[in-house]
């Protein structure tokens, strides 16, 4: 009879150990990262670039300022640049489309590469001002290397 009450109070304390570890909600705010989703070449030599805007933070983050430059294979393409006043829900991630004439060079790499049925590497670098719900925005410092192929079916698209 008596381990009964000895595991009854165990089984408390082990209760209370456990509710004293249990999660508290408190907000985590990670640094945001971009990358370019997509990239649509038109007919003009136009590029229509989707940059993809990723929250890691718990709480959600408004994105009010975006300037990166974009280089294609060490080649500066131009400045992405763009003001999208856009919240990002928590741990998720947007789409910002931005219009970017590039240069010369990037044109000319950016061709090859879909006349050759080949990708490139791309890098991105600067800053994204974002700011917590009710909070004061704060600028991040960004870099981003990575690569964009071909998309199959689709003329002119490199993902």
């Amino acid at each position: 009879m008596k381990a009964l009450p000895r595991i009854s109070l165990v089984s408390s304390l082990l209760l209370a150990l456990l509710a004293g570890c249990a999660s508290t909600g408190s907000k985590r705010v990670s640094e945001p990262a971009t990358s370019i989703q997509q990239l649509a070449i038109d007919a003009q030599g136009q590029w229509q670039v989707e940059l993809r805007l990723q929250n890691y933070s718990s709480v959600a983050m408004r994105f009010d300022e975006v300037a990166l430059a974009l280089s294609i294979e060490g080649k500066e393409a131009g400045q992405l640049q763009a003001t999208p006043a856009l919240t990002v829900a928590p741990e998720s991630a947007e789409i910002l489309s931005i219009t970017l004439t590039p240069s010369l060079p990037a044109k000319l790499q950016a061709a090859d590469a879909l006349a050759t049925g080949r990708g490139f590497g791309y890098h991105l670098k600067g800053t994204v001002k974002a700011s917590v719900e009710n909070g004061k925005p704060r600028s991040y410092s960004l870099q981003r290397n990575s690569a964009l192929s071909p998309a199959p079916g689709l003329p002119g698209v490199l993902r």
